[in-house]
């Protein structure tokens, strides 16, 4: 008689966790880059923890292990809001004290850095999506959301929907970026994902998720040499910030170009402006 083979077909009780806290935020009206957010950051908190069940003790566990490592304060944040969410469904409160940010940007590219890593992309999807997120500063899940149609190269610019807070807007392009957009386009097969047609796609034919633009951006950041610490957003939004300031850009042009709701988050920038200043004082004023 064979012998029965020793398997357990038993669904991963973390994957049925994630769907039911997939389910919950949704139920609590939470926008689908949210979501997907939050998901990504839930598998990494109950995979830490060993358990679909974990007591408030290991969500206090897991927040102080993070700020062992030193990690950002804003992931931090992100971080403690997901194990809050995840508590708040099994039918507990989560309290963590919020991390106030560090108003100052500790790195950014310069035109030099940014120049570079264009110069080394040999993939015309890749450079297409960088050169867009770049000078069109979006934030990566906005790359992610872009459809065929709100891409208008006859104006030079984008239709941002549901960015960050679940705000629409308008993002604009270089005409460099606008050429490469259209070579990429003309290669480029229109694909229908879930009823859209995604402006960038996967090799897979799926829509592109942040993690693949991250992966994309540190490829050429490591190709070009560039040792500077920092990922794609501090690519496509600060470092477009502080170039347009280095460049004599105004402040409040640069918080309607980055899409701040509160002209605080953009002041953020202006130590640039004052190191901008400094800068052209020692060369213009001279005897």
């Amino acid at each position: 008689m064979p012998k029965r083979l020793d398997v357990s077909w038993d669904v991963p009780t973390t994957d049925i966790a994630l769907s039911r806290f997939k389910r919950y935020l949704e139920g609590q009206g939470f926008r689908e880059a949210t979501i997907t957010n939050y998901i990504s950051v839930c598998k990494i908190y109950l995979e830490w923890a060993g358990t679909d069940e974990p007591t408030l003790s290991q969500a206090e566990a897991f927040r102080d292990s993070l700020l062992e490592r030193k990690r950002a304060r804003s992931t931090i944040n992100n971080y403690s809001f997901t194990v809050k969410r995840y508590h708040e469904m099994l039918g507990e409160e989560f309290s963590f004290p919020f991390l106030k940010r560090n108003n100052q940007i500790p790195h950014f590219f310069d035109a030099e850095d940014v120049q570079r890593i264009f110069d080394v992309i040999d993939n015309l999807k890749h450079l297409a999506l960088l050169q867009t997120a770049f000078f069109g500063c979006l934030r990566a899940s906005e790359v992610c959301n872009l459809d065929d149609e709100d891409l208008d190269l006859s104006r030079l610019r984008l239709t941002i929907r549901e960015g960050k807070g679940g705000q629409d807007g308008i993002a604009y392009l270089s005409d460099e970026a606008a050429k490469t957009l259209k070579q990429y386009l003309a290669v480029r097969p229109p694909l229908d994902v879930d009823g859209r047609q995604p402006l960038f796609y996967s090799d897979y034919g799926q829509r592109m998720h942040r993690r693949d633009i991250y992966r994309i951006f540190i490829k050429y950041k490591k190709r070009a040499g560039i040792e500077k610490a920092g990922g794609v957003h501090v690519f496509t939004r600060h470092s477009s910030a502080s170039i347009m300031i280095a460049n004599g850009c105004d402040i409040l042009t640069i918080q309607q170009l980055l899409r701040h709701k509160d002209i605080t988050t953009t002041a953020r920038y202006l130590h640039m402006a004052d190191e901008t200043r400094r800068l052209k004082h020692d060369r213009f004023l001279r005897l």
